[in-house]
C-alpha cells in the first residue's frame, strides 16, 4: 500500500475534521478508536500508526548526530520521507531537537540516548490534534517537556515544575498569536525558537544563534492551508 505523506495517508485526499468523535478502524492496525478526523473516503489511520515511522527516524537521527542547531535538524528530518506534513510525529520532534542539541552543546552525550527515550514515550501520549481540539498545540507542549527532562520536573517539584510551564505557556502564547489553520511546521519552527531563547536565558546555553539565524519554511507547496505572508517563516521564492 503506497503511503502519501500529505492529507490522507491512505489515498492523499484532504482530511476532514467535524466537531464531534466517532467510532473509526484505522486501515493499517484495525484498531477501534474514537476520533473526529478522516478523509472524504472515510479512511482513518491511528496516531500510532500515523508516526511511527517517523518517531523511529527522529529518535535514529538525533541519536547518532553530532550537530547543534536544533532548526537545521528538524529541518533535515522534515525533508524525509517517514516525517508527514502534518502530524503526531511533531510531538516527539520538537524536544528531540532540543535534547539532542542542548546535549550535544554542553558535552552531555553520554545521557542523551536515556533523555530522548524519556521524550519519546511522554510524546507518544501527546494526541494528533492537539491544536485545535484542546487548544494545546503539540508542538507546544513539546517545549515544555523538554524542559521538564533537562530540569528533571515532576509534579512535585518547585522551580523546575514552574519552568516546565512557562515555557509550554510562552510557546503556546506565541503560536496562538498568530492563529489558524494548524501548520505542524510552523508551530514546530515557533516551539524550538522559544525553547532555544528561554534555555539561553534561564540555563545559560545558546543552542543557536536564534536572534541572527533566519528560518525560512521549504514545504509551503505541501500544505493547501499555508498562510503565506502571515508566517514570519514564509518566503515566496523558497
Amino acid at each position: 500500500m503506497k503511503k502519501h505523506n500529505i492529507n490522507c495517508m491512505i489515498c492523499g485526499e484532504e482530511l476532514i475534521y467535524s466537531t464531534e468523535n466517532r467510532e473509526l478502524e484505522c486501515i493499517y492496525c484495525g484498531g477501534i478508536y474514537k476520533s473526529n478526523t478522516s478523509c472524504k473516503s472515510g479512511h482513518y489511520v491511528c496516531d500510532i500508526c500515523h508516526s511511527k515511522d517517523g518517531i523511529d527516524t527522529i529518535y535514529d537521527y538525533c541519536l547518532k548526530t553530532n550537530k547543534d542547531n536544533p532548526v537545521e535538524m528538524a529541518i533535515e528530518l522534515m525533508k524525509s520521507n517517514n516525517i508527514n506534513m502534518h502530524g503526531p510525529e511533531h510531538h516527539f520532534l520538537v524536544p528531540a531537537v532540543l535534547l539532542t542539541s542542548y546535549y550535544n552543546v554542553s558535552g552531555q552525550k553520554d545521557i542523551k540516548a536515556k533523555k530522548l527515550r524519556i521524550a519519546r514515550e511522554r510524546a507518544k501520549k501527546i494526541p494528533g490534534g492537539m491544536c485545535g481540539n484542546y487548544g494545546s498545540c503539540g508542538a507546544g507542549i513539546g517545549a515544555g517537556l523538554f524542559i521538564s527532562i533537562i530540569s528533571e520536573a515532576t509534579p512535585l517539584t518547585r522551580e523546575s515544575w514552574g519552568s516546565a510551564n512557562k515555557m509550554t505557556g510562552r510557546a503556546l502564547t506565541k503560536i496562538g498569536e498568530i492563529g489558524g489553520p494548524r501548520c505542524c511546521k510552523r508551530t514546530t519552527f515557533i516551539a524550538i525558537r522559544e525553547a532555544s531563547k528561554f534555555v539561553d536565558e534561564n540555563f545559560g546555553i545558546k543552542l543557536y544563534e536564534y536572534d541572527k539565524y533566519k528560518i525560512i519554511c521549504e514545504f509551503k507547496k505541501f500544505n493547501k492551508q499555508c498562510i503565506g505572508v502571515e508566517c514570519p517563516f514564509y518566503k515566496p521564492s523558497v
